[in-house]
């Protein structure tokens, strides 16, 4: 555990006065489950929120027991002497509201029933997950963050802070995001939730008392997967080997690209939740930062805060692209915004895999700010 933000606990809060949705939908109590590394000074002036990705989670740093192999998902860029250093910051990341981890979602007992809330949960878009963050850091006492950061959907709600609460935070750091996703984006979340809501288990979402839709979100996951890599990051894992010598001429055997698909789609079904995942696709499909502001040009200008843009340039799921016409339009407004396309073979997943690249980069942005 060197180097490491060590043993931590996950937190819940429970918001008991109503919550209401951006759908019109009210839920009269909400639980937020979160995680914090280092130390929130006197002044409570030295906190940073980390968002979490699709599937992630509030474990973004250390270790749940001493004997856990796996730290947090973001550990190499959170702990002592780390970019987001516990030694000068407090770090905050929060499981989303929908999530399956200890923040209210579809798998949650609803109290009024008894049962799990499966499809009756409401839609939870993104903003509404930021709401539910910014109730967290006014229930911590924090009047305003150094940084919001966060990859993938974390950054999408990293975006949305900007635009909502434009004085909260000194800084966004928005990693490897859109302001909306592309056709082809929701195309493959449109396969998964098929693949899902089409396995018989599925039950119309009520299956927690029976057989989970294992098959359906095991084929949901591997067509996520392979928007996460890239072409190149294909063919160096993978090529074109084989497995096996024996099936090349039937369906018994499969190329290692097929093996590491059905291997990390079931090992997926093990701990996360058939419905949780149609929301979160739901949430991430619907999220456009433009909605109900006018223009993307309206939405960006409501954001005050220094901003630093991070793409990746084999990025499949969220190319450059879109990450250059956020910058253009913060340029062209005269905001202090900075964008970086870093040059990997990774693909989507290199915002949590190029560490040392992200790591310069956010220090020199910090440094550049006194922070």
């Amino acid at each position: 555990m060197e180097n490491s933000a060590g043993i931590v606990k996950p937190q819940y809060v429970t918001f008991r006065d109503d919550f209401s949705f951006e759908s019109g939908r009210v839920l009269s109590s909400v639980t937020c489950c979160y995680e914090t590394y280092g130390k929130l000074n006197i002044d409570k002036s030295n906190a940073i929120l980390i968002c979490h990705a699709l599937t992630g989670s509030a474990h973004a740093a250390g270790f749940h027991r001493a004997d856990e192999q796996k730290p947090g998902w973001w550990d190499s860029m959170i702990g002592p002497g780390k970019t987001f250093d516990t030694e000068k910051y407090f770090v905050i990341c929060s499981n989303f509201l929908g999530s399956c981890f200890g923040t209210t979602g579809p798998s949650s007992i609803d109290p009024s029933t008894g049962k799990r809330y499966g499809i009756s949960f409401p839609v939870a878009s993104v903003k509404d997950m930021v709401k539910l963050q910014k109730r967290l850091i006014d229930h911590l006492g924090i009047e305003q963050l150094v940084a919001v950061a966060g990859g993938s959907m974390g950054g999408m709600q990293v975006l949305e802070w900007g635009a909502t609460f434009p004085d909260m935070m000194k800084t966004l750091i928005p990693i490897a995001t859109t302001h909306a996703i592309t056709p082809m984006a929701i195309a493959f979340n449109s396969i998964a939730r098929f693949s899902i809501t089409k396995d018989p288990r599925w039950n119309k979402g009520d299956y927690y008392e029976g057989e989970f839709p294992v098959d359906g979100l095991a084929i949901a996951r591997m067509a996520g997967h392979i928007t996460y890599l890239s072409d190149p990051a294909f063919n160096d894992k993978f090529g074109r080997r084989y497995s096996a010598f024996e099936g090349f001429y039937d369906f018994n055997g499969f190329f290692e690209v097929e093996n590491y698909l059905r291997y990390n789609g079931y090992k997926f079904t093990e701990f996360f939740d058939a419905n949780t995942y149609l929301y979160v696709l739901k949430a991430m499909d619907i999220f456009d930062l433009s909605y109900g502001r006018g223009s993307l040009a309206d939405a960006v200008e409501l954001i005050r805060a220094d901003t630093l843009l991070v793409s990746v340039s084999s990025d499949f799921l969220f190319p450059p692209y879109l990450t250059e016409e956020i910058y253009d339009i913060m340029k062209h407004q005269g905001k202090k915004a900075f964008w970086y396309n870093i040059q990997s073979n990774y693909g989507h997943d290199a915002f949590l895999l190029e560490f040392e690249e992200l790591d310069r980069l956010i220090r020199e942005f910090f440094a550049d700010r006194g922070l």
